[in-house]
């Protein structure tokens, strides 16, 4: 690698300047500005919510499958690896990546698109980056002088725009957030290391729960394939399990290897030499290459076809639309029947909006908690 991406990272005059936070911070602290973020996110109540959370499988299906909370654990374990030898903010990356998925709500991408959906109803969405910024800022209630976790103007850049970009006219509430500007490098490889690390677990997954076959995979997924190819001829006689989890990690570092090389690539042509060089860029420069995201693409659309859209995850996502959908409606048609501290904020937020928080910070088994209190509820005819 050819470049010292250091001078294109977060540090020294850029670091200060994104360090500042809405309330100062305690005096005495001789933390780094972006450690202490990463702290307060770890301590953070949200943060422990994730181990509830499905990532793919329901933790009731087994306990080996990944949950939200593991899997970002293993974002972060990638995002490090691709921001250390671009010698980039580490603490700033690691935050990121533990911060990435807090706005989730319970039950994965189907949770998701169902909370979406209901409140398209009323005009407005659920974005889970955005979300995530409502937590930090105002959800989090664990400090004696102010609300929310009083994370730095980096970090909550970082949450905003990690994965996609927003438009100024359509979000004006974000101007603090550059959005006519790209974001810092470390922000730019956290959706590319969350892809990496999913890709690589849900195969793992995938195979454990009995819906994927190892053979089929290497038939179908060449990444996967040529690793597999690899490691058997170095351990003949192995398992085909040991291979096949051999092979996970050397198709792992093929493409943390190929992100690392094409964003220092990238940066080098662009001529790139300062953090205000990448904000100016007409486009992100964390990318994989050519042919590595043409597998990525080949990868994903297998996973789509054989795992994420198989029937026996359809009818779990199916149930948790319905679990989803229901609540929604029950408690926009009873606000009563929320908790006492949502009922503040109605007026100036409105109802379908509190509703939406209070749903997407359940973990798994409280929404269901919920619903079945809710029938029972309905079914004992208290509500007319």
């Amino acid at each position: 690698m050819s470049k010292n991406l250091h001078y294109c990272g977060v540090f020294d005059e850029e670091a200060l300047r994104l360090s500042t936070r809405e309330f100062p911070a305690p005096a005495g602290d001789v933390r780094f500005a972006f450690e202490r973020d990463r702290e307060r996110v770890v301590h953070s109540r949200a943060f422990r919510r994730l181990a509830g959370k499905t990532q793919v499988f329901t933790s009731r299906a087994s306990d080996h499958f990944r949950s939200r909370l593991t899997h970002t654990i293993e974002v972060a374990q990638v995002a490090r690896r691709v921001a250390s030898p671009l010698k980039l903010n580490m603490d700033l990356t690691e935050t990121l990546a533990l911060v990435h998925d807090i706005g989730h709500p319970p039950f994965g991408h189907a949770g998701e698109r169902a909370l979406d959906r209901c409140l398209q109803k009323h005009g407005l969405r659920f974005d889970h980056n955005l979300h995530a910024l409502r937590i930090v800022e105002r959800f989090e209630q664990r400090y004696a002088g102010h609300r929310g976790l009083n994370l730095t103007l980096g970090t909550r850049e970082g949450i905003v725009k990690h994965s996609r970009d927003y438009a100024a006219a359509s979000h004006p509430e974000l101007a603090q957030y550059f959005l006519d500007q790209r974001p810092p490098l470390e922000a730019q490889l956290i959706d590319l290391a969350d892809e990496i690390a999913y890709l690589t677990a849900d195969l793992d997954d995938g195979v454990e729960s009995g819906l994927l076959e190892i053979g089929h995979i290497r038939e179908h997924v060449d990444i996967l394939g040529r690793s597999y190819d690899v490691v058997k001829a170095a351990h003949p006689g192995a398992e085909d399990a040991h291979i096949f989890h051999d092979a996970l990690q050397a198709m792992q570092k093929t493409l943390v290897t190929d992100l690392v090389e094409t964003i220092a690539s990238n940066v080098e042509a662009a001529g790139a030499e300062t953090l205000e060089d990448i904000r100016n860029l007409p486009r992100r420069v964390a990318v994989f290459s050519e042919q590595a995201e043409f597998e990525r693409m080949q990868e994903k659309r297998y996973l789509y076809s054989t795992l994420y859209t198989c029937d026996a995850l359809e009818q779990e996502h199916s149930k948790a639309e319905q679990v989803v959908t229901e609540l929604f409606e029950f408690w926009t048609a009873y606000p009563e029947e929320l908790p006492e501290s949502y009922l503040p904020d109605i007026e100036n937020e409105g109802l379908p909006r509190i509703v939406a928080d209070y749903i997407a910070g359940m973990t798994d088994n409280f929404i269901l908690m919920q619903y079945a209190s809710v029938r029972r509820f309905v079914r004992s005819g208290r509500l007319f």
